[in-house]
């Protein structure tokens, strides 16, 4: 029901889910060399911007000390970091601009052809016939079709063709390893997924539909038939959903709310734990390995 307070599940219950839901992240920031204590105090500065922003009570201001009760730092540690290391959910301008113009060539009639797939693109054309300088003055009037077009390019994002059309590249779906791009979706998306299953946990009923189809036990050869067709199912679901949203956002007036369909696919082999070492005297000499 709306307005019921959130469910808070038992601390020690978390434990598990939270140890293997940070795993993978944590092997991210060791290979990017961000040690533990510099994850400690982005951590530190979080709790204590939670605690400030998300649990206000009505009418009353919020302490240091009751920020300092509700997340265990000391009160001078909080009133340093008070207003400090704060999340925004500013995107990106470069971010911003290629996947509106993405989003349109994928969606838009203008640009997609009758099988519904993104059309090559002439340079330039007549007013009413498709090219990428129309593509990108539909997005943005802030920067050349030309630039934009030789930056693809070099990102591989467009190809041309023999007629010197732009073609997108099937790199455009996917941001290259690391880039900007990559690595502000890898925080919008874990953010959203992760905030759909607290938000269900929370609640008296599950506000957000965040579902998994998992099966254990396969073969590689039926973990990677899975994955493939995993793909080709969620592509078009995403193809569907980008067309639908593009032609309802374009008629409807501007608003403050914003919404985010995902999908993941993730298979890996599962090897059985390894029996626990043992410790045997032989003639009482220590044998360590």
């Amino acid at each position: 029901m709306p307005g019921d307070a959130p469910r808070s599940p038992d601390p020690a219950k978390l434990h598990a889910p939270l140890a293997r839901l940070l795993r993978p992240l944590v092997r991210l920031l060791i290979r990017s060399g961000i040690t533990f204590p510099m994850l400690s105090e982005l951590l530190r500065e979080l709790y204590v911007n939670v605690a400030e922003y998300d649990f206000v009570l009505p009418g009353k201001d919020q302490t240091d000390s009751r920020v300092s009760l509700l997340t265990g730092i000391h009160r001078k540690e909080v009133r340093r970091l008070r207003g400090a290391g704060a999340p925004v959910n500013a995107v990106p301008a470069t971010v911003s601009q290629t996947s509106r113009i993405l989003a349109r060539w994928l969606a838009d009639p203008d640009f997609t052809g009758p099988d519904r797939r993104p059309l090559p693109l002439p340079r330039m054309a007549e007013p009413s016939q498709p090219s990428f300088e129309r593509l990108v003055a539909s997005v943005t009037r802030d920067v050349r079709p030309r630039a934009v077009l030789d930056e693809w390019l070099d990102r591989k994002l467009v190809m041309l063709d023999d007629e010197d059309r732009a073609v997108l590249a099937e790199a455009a779906y996917v941001p290259r390893g690391g880039e900007d791009q990559q690595l502000y979706y890898l925080g919008r998306n874990l953010h959203d997924h992760i905030a759909a299953a607290v938000a269900n946990v929370e609640a008296q009923s599950p506000p957000f539909l965040e579902r998994a189809v998992h099966y254990d036990g396969l073969t590689k050869e039926l973990a990677e038939q899975l994955q493939r067709r995993s793909r080709d199912v969620a592509m078009e679901a995403l193809h569907t959903l980008n067309r639908e949203a593009h032609a309802a956002s374009d008629k409807a007036p501007p608003g403050q709310w914003r919404w985010n369909f995902g999908v993941y696919v993730y298979s890996e082999e599962v090897v059985p734990p390894s029996a626990p070492a043992t410790s045997t005297d032989t003639n009482d000499k220590d044998s360590r390995t």
